[in-house]
């Protein structure tokens, strides 16, 4: 059974949020590979993932929708070794983290086994608006004209 965050009318247009909630949930609970965040600026972050023994072809970043997926998979080049232990597997790995609307990747980078992905977040624009509220023309007691809506950022009539 699933409990609906959003499922009060006074939350209009926020089921995409209740999606990405589920999509972060979904997430793997496993810990490789180890990550970091941090907050490189006011609106940059980066993730660092620990990636030793992968190279960048071994390495695959996409985007899709609101989510960024870091996916590895390495060759088995052990045709003709003899391994008198082997406590390194050749593995694939797969991360995926959740991004917020608007979140842009700005590159990425491997360095010594820590692969590097940066980040920008926008600052949001406030934006104030005005709407005409215009008399009831007709018997029902709605309007019939058009609705204007003043953006007083732009200063100008939408």
């Amino acid at each position: 059974m699933t409990t609906r965050v959003f499922a009060s009318p006074l939350f209009l247009g926020f089921d995409h949020l209740e999606q990405m909630l589920e999509r972060a949930s979904k997430a793997s609970s496993d810990g490789y590979p180890p990550y970091n965040i941090e907050q490189i600026s006011s609106s940059g972050l980066r993730i660092t993932l620990a990636v030793a023994g992968f190279t960048m072809d071994d390495l695959q970043i996409t985007q899709e929708d609101n989510q960024l997926v870091i996916r590895g998979r390495q060759n088995d080049d052990s045709q003709g070794r003899v391994f008198l232990h082997r406590g390194i597997a050749a593995r694939q790995v797969q991360r995926a983290f959740v991004l917020a609307e608007g979140i842009e990747v700005k590159g990425a980078w491997l360095d010594n086994g820590l692969l590097h992905i940066d980040l920008v977040r926008p600052q949001p624009e406030t934006r104030v608006r005005t709407i005409q509220i215009n008399r009831a023309n007709g018997s029902n007691g709605h309007s019939v004209g058009k609705v204007r809506v003043v953006d007083n950022e732009a200063g100008q009539d939408d």
